[in-house]
C-alpha cells in the first residue's frame, strides 16, 4: 500500500515507501525522474520486502524457556530491531558509537550461543568459538579504526578475512542448529539463504565494484538481500522454545522457498550483467568525496587507483576535468598508465588528445600520476611518495635545519625577549615582512598603508600606525631574523651594517611580533616573542639589514619611545 501511495506521490515518495529512508535520499542515486527498470526494481522489492517482514513480525513459538534461553531470544530481537529500525536514531551518534553497539550485542549473543545450543560435539563447540572470536576481532578492528587507535591488522587481505569470518559465523551457527533439531528447515535454509547473499555482496565489492550511485538499482536489491539476514534472526529467535525434532515444511511452501532462492540467486546476477559499450563510471566530476586530496603514502594499494579517477574527474573553479565522463574507469586508468611513460608535454598532449580531454595542452602533474604508476613517478619525485606524517617530518626537520644556519649578530646584547630564526617569504617574490600589533582590528589595512610607504625613499622600512613592513635588499626567498626587545633604547653600532632605519610603531593591545610560518609556507620558522614588553603605547623600531655570510641577515630591535619620526641611520 506504501508503495502504491508513493507512485502516486512520486519517485521521491516511492523510494522512501520501499527503501524505509526519508525521500531526500533519493536524489543521491538520481537526479531527476527515475527510469522504468528503477520502478519496476521498487515496486518488486516492495512485494519481496512484505512478505519478509510478515516472516519477521511472525509471534514467537510458545514454550518454557530457561533464563539462558530467554535472554538470548530477547538480544536477537534487539539484533532484528535494530535492522529494521534503530539503525536511525543511534546513526545519528558517532560512527564509534554505533560500532561499540554491534560489538557489544554480538559478544553476548555469540557467547549465549554457545551456552544454549545443543551442538553435539566438544570439538564443533570449541570450532565455533574460535570463528565467532574471528567476527568479533573483525567489529573490534572497525571499533579501533573510529576511535583512531592502533588497528589489530590492516591490508585487503585482513579486511577479507574478517569479511569472510562473519560468513563462517552464520554457517557454523546453522550447522550448529541442524544438530540441536529445534529450529525447522525453513529457518535453516533462510540461514543459507543470508550466506549466499553476503557471497554474492562479496563478489559485487571484490570482482565487480558495482557504483551505488551510479545504478540506483543496485542499492535497492542489497536492501532486499540484507534483509534476508534478518529473517533467519527473527525466525532463530521465534523458535528457541521449539522441541527437539525439527518442523518440515508443508510441499507447497518448500516449491515456493525454492522459487525465492532461484530469484534472488538469479535476479542480481543478471543485473550486473551491462552492455560493453557502457562505461562504468565510479566519480563523476561533481562528487564531493573527490574535493580531498589525500598523500600517496597514507593509502592502501586498493584505493590508489580510485583517487587518480578523482583527481583526473573533478571539476574546480570552473577548471574543465583532465578525462571527459562519458570515459570508463578503466579507459582513464589505461590512458593515466601511458601518460606515465610520456617523455614530454607533447606526447602527453598526444594521448589526452585521444582521450577527448578539454585541455590537453595542459598535460598531466606528476602529483596525481604518482597514485597509479608510482615506481615511476617516485624515481624523480620522491616526495610525492610520503604520508602525511612523513611531509610533516620532513618539512619540520627542514625548517630546523635551516633556522640552525642562522645566527644572532648581537650574541653579547641580550634584550629582555629575543629570538633568532629563518623568515620564509613567498617564492615568487615578497615585500618583506610585517612587525605589528595583529590584535587590533584594523590591522589589515595598517599593513596596506606600510606597504605603500614602503617605496616611499630607499630605506627599505615602512610604517604606519601599529604596522611596519621591512623589505629585502636582494631577491630572496628566505632570509635570517633576529628579533630583540629593550626597555630603552639600545646603543646604534650601525658598522657592518648595509641599512639602518628607525621609525615609530605602536600597541594597541600590548603586543608586537613577527608572523610565524605555523605549518605554512610564509612566516618566521621558530616562535617569535611579544616585543611590546612594556604594553600598550609608543614603541620605536630600528631594523638593521646586510648581506652576510649566511645570505641577507636582519636583526629588529624594539624599545619604548614616542617620537614620530623616522631616522635613516644608515647609508
Amino acid at each position: 500500500m506504501a508503495a502504491v501511495v508513493g507512485l502516486v506521490l512520486g519517485d521521491a515518495w516511492l523510494w522512501a515507501a520501499v527503501e524505509w529512508t526519508s525521500p531526500v535520499y533519493a536524489r543521491f542515486y538520481v537526479d531527476g525522474e527515475f527510469g522504468t527498470a528503477t520502478v519496476v526494481a521498487l515496486l518488486v522489492a516492495a512485494l519481496v520486502k512484505a512478505a519478509l517482514l510478515w516472516l519477521i513480525l511472525r509471534t514467537p513459538a510458545p514454550g518454557p524457556l530457561d533464563r539462558r534461553t530467554r535472554v538470548l531470544r530477547r538480544l536477537l530481537y534487539l539484533a532484528v530491531a535494530y535492522s529494521l529500525v534503530l539503525w536511525i536514531p543511534i546513526g545519528m551518534f558517532p560512527d564509534a558509537v554505533d560500532v561499540a553497539f554491534q560489538l557489544v550485542l554480538w559478544t553476548a549473543i555469540d557467547v549465549l550461543y554457545l551456552l544454549v545450543i545443543r551442538w553435539r560435539s566438544r570439538m564443533l563447540r570449541v570450532v565455533a568459538a574460535v570463528i565467532f572470536a574471528v567476527e568479533l576481532a573483525g567489529i573490534a578492528d572497525e571499533l579501533l579504526d573510529e576511535l583512531d587507535l592502533p588497528e589489530i591488522g590492516s591490508g585487503y587481505v585482513f579486511g577479507f578475512g574478517m569479511m569472510l569470518g562473519g560468513v563462517a559465523a552464520t554457517v557454523i551457527t546453522i550447522v550448529g542448529q541442524r544438530r540441536d533439531g529445534r529450529w525447522s528447515r525453513g529457518t535453516q535454509i533462510a540461514g543459507w539463504l543470508s550466506v549466499g547473499d553476503y557471497a554474492l555482496m562479496i563478489a559485487i565489492s571484490v570482482l565487480f565494484r558495482w557504483d551505488f550511485y551510479a545504478n540506483p538499482v543496485a542499492p535497492v536489491v542489497t536492501d532486499v538481500l540484507e534483509l534476508v539476514s534478518t529473517v533467519w534472526i527473527a525466525a532463530t529467535a521465534r523458535e528457541l522454545s521449539v522441541g527437539g525434532r525439527p518442523v518440515g515444511l508443508p510441499p507447497a511452501r518448500q516449491r515456493a522457498v525454492r522459487i525465492v532462492v532461484a530469484a534472488m540467486v538469479v535476479l542480481p546476477i543478471i543485473l550486473l550483467i551491462h552492455p560493453e559499450q557502457t562505461p562504468h563510471l565510479t566519480y563523476t566530476g561533481g562528487s564531493m568525496d573527490c574535493y580531498d586530496r589525500p598523500s600517496f603514502g597514507d593509502l592502501k594499494p586498493t584505493e590508489r587507483d580510485a583517487v587518480f579517477l578523482c583527481r583526473t574527474r573533478i571539476t574546480a573553479d570552473g577548471m574543465p576535468p583532465l578525462f571527459p565522463d562519458s570515459l570508463s574507469d578503466q579507459g582513464i586508468l589505461g590512458y593515466g598508465r601511458a601518460l606515465c611513460r610520456t617523455k614530454d608535454r607533447d606526447e602527453q598532449k598526444a594521448i589526452l588528445t585521444r582521450a577527448g580531454s578539454e585541455r590537453p595542452a595542459w598535460g598531466a602533474d606528476p602529483w596525481d600520476l604518482v597514485y597509479i604508476c608510482p615506481e615511476i613517478i617516485g624515481a624523480t619525485n620522491p616526495e610525492l611518495l610520503q604520508s602525511t606524517k612523513e611531509t610533516e617530518d620532513a618539512g619540520a626537520a627542514y625548517v630546523a635545519e635551516e633556522n640552525a644556519k642562522c645566527r644572532d649578530p648581537w650574541p653579547r646584547t641580550k634584550g629582555v625577549v629575543q629570538a633568532t630564526a629563518k623568515y620564509f617569504l613567498f617564492a615568487d617574490g615578497d615585500h618583506g615582512y610585517l612587525v605589528h600589533d595583529p590584535k587590533v582590528e584594523e590591522v589589515e589595512k595598517a599593513a596596506e598603508q606600510a606597504t605603500d610607504r614602503l617605496y616611499d625613499d630607499n630605506t627599505l622600512v615602512g610604517a604606519f600606525d601599529s604596522a611596519v613592513l621591512v623589505g629585502h635588499l636582494e631577491d630572496v626567498i628566505d632570509l635570517c631574523l633576529t628579533v630583540k626587545a629593550f626597555r630603552t633604547a639600545p646603543p646604534q653600532r650601525i658598522a657592518g651594517w648595509d641599512q639602518v632605519t628607525e621609525v615609530p610603531v605602536v600597541s594597541r593591545s600590548g603586543h608586537l611580533t613577527v608572523p610565524e610560518a605555523d605549518g605554512g609556507e610564509v612566516g618566521a620558522g621558530a616562535p617569535m616573542p611579544n616585543l611590546a614588553i612594556a604594553g600598550k603605547g609608543h614603541y620605536r623600531l630600528r631594523a638593521y639589514i646586510r648581506m652576510g655570510k649566511t645570505g641577507e641577515e636582519h636583526l629588529v630591535t624594539v624599545f619604548p619611545g614616542t617620537s614620530r619620526k623616522k631616522l635613516k641611520l644608515k647609508p
